[in-house]
């Protein structure tokens, strides 16, 4: 089935200059670009959209860097665009990450892991909705 999903390209990979090697990646891998745009991240649109971290112990270094510089939002289709997506990616932990994911390539720690990709397609369309209004 033919899903959409959010791409996030984070701040250590855009001021870095990199989001073209990124969306290349994300291209040749199936994925069609639907709708892109850079954006600042601000503090309410960082809290709605981490909400489920508020609480945690690394919430505040997690909105300072998100907030920190350029992300590129976009909207990416294909078959099963989540499942592949989160495969693209690799894990959250760019040091655990398989090698060739976006993650082991371009992330530099856990916490600037250089990417986001939806967990779920209700999650999904609830950050579409956040970043592309």
């Amino acid at each position: 089935m033919r899903q959409r999903t959010l791409f996030l390209i984070k701040p250590n990979v855009t001021k870095k200059d990199l989001i073209g090697e990124v969306l290349q990646i994300v291209e040749k891998n199936g994925f069609v670009i639907e709708e892109l745009k850079m954006f600042k991240m601000d503090e309410l649109l960082a809290d709605e959209f981490y909400k489920e971290h508020l609480e945690k112990s690394f919430y505040s270094e997690l909105s300072e860097f998100m907030r920190s510089e350029r992300i590129v939002g976009a909207v990416l289709s294909r078959e099963e665009a989540v499942s592949k997506l989160r495969e693209l990616v690799g894990d959250t932990d760019s040091n655990k990450a398989e090698l060739g994911t976006i993650r082991s390539m371009y992330g530099d720690s856990k916490g600037e892991n250089a990417v986001h990709a939806s967990d779920s397609l209700k999650s999904a369309e609830r950050e579409i909705k956040l970043i592309f209004g």
